[in-house]
């Protein structure tokens, strides 16, 4: 993320952009891949989601959730992970990100982590889990399908890397580095909610739906800490990310923009129903991670005392 960092969130500029992968890194910042864990390939089987249901409904029902057990059901398993070595040791510096473009996951963990155990007293270290095909958490059994998400049992970061190759594109994403970035930030948001307590009030509360609904606050607290967490990667220069550009915040805003409820209802039905959403609108998604890149402070994120959400 290279250039120099925007003082405020501004409205993305037409035109069709590139998927980019030319994002700068500081290449003598130190990594840290102990913060990763390995998901594992294809362990436990898959989920039976339904009969032709396509990639698109998948994740509208699941996307950037929580606790996809909860969801699909199942009965909770224990974490499933492959032995061995942990496949990102030997990412170890920014200038290893030049050599094998999958250290960025670490960068991105890193950096996300860093900001937070400065951030909230008594933050709690998790780790980012990368699988393929599927994988068996302590909320029970994901596939690539349900696209990333956090679960609260064991306070694991799961995503297969097929996402930001397959899906975000299928659903009109310019894509990019600070597009991964700000998935990865998001899940990490739930993290903080779920430290925080907030996650356990949503959940005691039941599935909801609706634009107003607990369940789209907790969504947008995410995006609004995602943007939080950007602000602090483009204001200092020492960070594992070196500096984030009004580009990068355009892809990262596009990408928030392109899971939002409404828009994916328009893709898979051609019309929108307002009492189905679990997310927010492309439009609530986009103010709450502007919201949190602007002020620079995760206090600004009680999306659950906002009266109005757009």
């Amino acid at each position: 993320m290279c250039g120099p960092p925007p003082s405020s969130y501004a409205q993305r500029s037409s035109g069709q952009r590139r998927w980019r992968r030319d994002v700068q890194y500081n290449p003598g910042a130190q990594l840290d891949p102990s913060q990763m864990g390995g998901g594992g390939r294809g362990r436990g089987g898959s989920i039976a989601v339904g009969g032709g249901a396509s990639i698109i409904l998948v994740i509208l029902a699941l996307l950037f959730g929580f606790d996809p057990g909860a969801i699909l059901g199942g009965g909770v398993a224990a974490p499933q992970q492959d032995a061995g070595t942990n496949q990102y040791a030997h990412c170890q510096t920014g200038a290893d990100i030049e050599k094998d473009p999958e250290c960025r996951f670490v960068a991105y963990t890193n950096s996300i982590q860093e900001y937070w155990q400065q951030a909230l007293p008594g933050y709690q270290q998790t780790k980012t889990n990368i699988f393929s095909g599927s994988v068996s958490t302590a909320c029970g059994q994901a596939t690539s399908d349900v696209g990333p998400f956090y679960c609260p049992a064991d306070q694991g970061i799961y995503f297969d890397t097929a996402f930001f190759q397959q899906m975000l594109p299928q659903l009109g994403a310019d894509g990019g580095d600070a597009a991964e970035a700000y998935v990865i930030a998001h899940e990490y948001g739930h993290h903080i909610s779920n430290l925080t307590g907030i996650m356990e009030q949503v959940q005691r509360q039941g599935q909801t739906a609706g634009p107003n609904s607990p369940a789209v606050r907790l969504e947008l607290q995410a995006d609004c800490y995602a943007g939080v967490w950007l602000r602090y990667a483009a204001g200092d220069a020492d960070n594992i990310i070196s500096e984030v550009t009004q580009d990068d915040l355009d892809r990262a805003v596009n990408a928030a923009e392109v899971v939002g409820d409404d828009h994916i209802q328009r893709m898979q039905a051609g019309r929108i129903n307002p009492d189905q959403w679990t997310h927010g609108s492309s439009q609530m998604r986009k103010e709450w991670l502007a919201r949190g890149f602007n002020s620079g402070d995760p206090n600004q994120c009680n999306t659950f005392a906002a009266g109005s959400l757009a």
